[in-house]
């Protein structure tokens, strides 16, 4: 065993670092009420981002791997990082987990969808209600939700659950300009399935995680988003964007508002225009 994989193994083990790194000093009780300040403390301290994917750094479903991201280096992370560690952090804690599969916007992809989400099912041991907690995708969903049929208000967004009559549940949240929704069922994910897509997400040159610079983080009922030179804020009732318009500015953002200091991002100022210029026109301010 090599050092480094030796390193890897003993960090993976300490959970207080982790309490720490998402600002959590509360009740390690498994109850409902523990998971929930667990997924509040994470989303608001750990940013949905893909920007080692725009540095086509190479990510893994690998949960030691996504603890060494996001904890000791300080960076968020998207849904096979936090998820993978969400779930490892609340099976130490003594929560039955289930990873589980989703299909983003199966409605419109299809099978191509297949594992392009992963989401957790959680139990206490106490109780026999499952809950959909989930912390990788953007921040919509800052309490865990019942696996159940119903709509949440979760400001700014609603978002919600339904049984599909082919056996899937679905997941749905609408920040205000439609919504936006995974598919799942209620069985353990087949890993190979999670790694391939998730291999797949980062190298396809048509993916959005590709195409599209991202990040996104909840501040109580607020929800900030930058993608590409646009970054939003939302919240009840009212969105305010505004574009960049240097890079020095697009690491202000990151640094300031997503707390991550990658300023080699920088250099793919250039892209990140294009891009903008290919969605919105070259002399589009949003």
């Amino acid at each position: 065993m090599t050092r480094q994989e030796l390193t890897r193994r003993l960090l993976i083990r300490d959970l207080q670092h982790y309490l720490a790194r998402i600002n959590y000093a509360g009740s390690l009780e498994p109850s409902f009420a523990t998971l929930a300040a667990l997924q509040r403390a994470h989303v608001c301290s750990v940013p949905f981002e893909n920007l080692d994917v725009q540095l086509g750094r190479p990510l893994s479903t690998r949960v030691d791997e996504a603890y060494e991201k996001i904890v000791v280096n300080l960076r968020g992370g998207w849904c096979y990082e936090q998820n993978g560690l969400f779930g490892w952090a609340l099976s130490e804690i003594g929560f039955d987990v289930r990873r589980i599969a989703a299909s983003v916007m199966r409605e419109t992809n299809g099978a191509e969808s297949e594992a392009s989400h992963l989401c957790l099912l959680v139990r206490s041991p106490e109780s026999s209600t499952k809950y959909l907690a989930d912390v990788g995708f953007g921040g919509s969903m800052i309490t865990p939700i019942a696996l159940e049929s119903a709509q949440h208000d979760q400001p700014p967004f609603k978002i919600g659950l339904d049984k599909l009559d082919d056996g899937y549940w679905r997941f749905w949240e609408n920040p205000g300009d439609g919504k936006f929704t995974f598919d799942f069922r209620d069985e353990p994910a087949r890993e190979s399935s999670l790694a391939r897509k998730c291999e797949n997400l980062q190298n396809d040159p048509a993916s959005s995680f590709v195409l599209n610079l991202a990040a996104q983080l909840r501040a109580r009922d607020q929800h900030f988003v930058l993608r590409g030179r646009v970054f939003t804020v939302a919240r009840p009732g009212t969105t305010d964007s505004k574009t960049l318009d240097s890079p020095e500015e697009l690491v202000s953002v990151l640094t300031n508002e997503f707390h991550l200091d990658v300023h080699e991002i920088a250099g793919l100022w250039p892209r990140i225009t294009a891009r903008h210029e290919e969605l919105f026109g070259a002399n589009s301010g949003a």
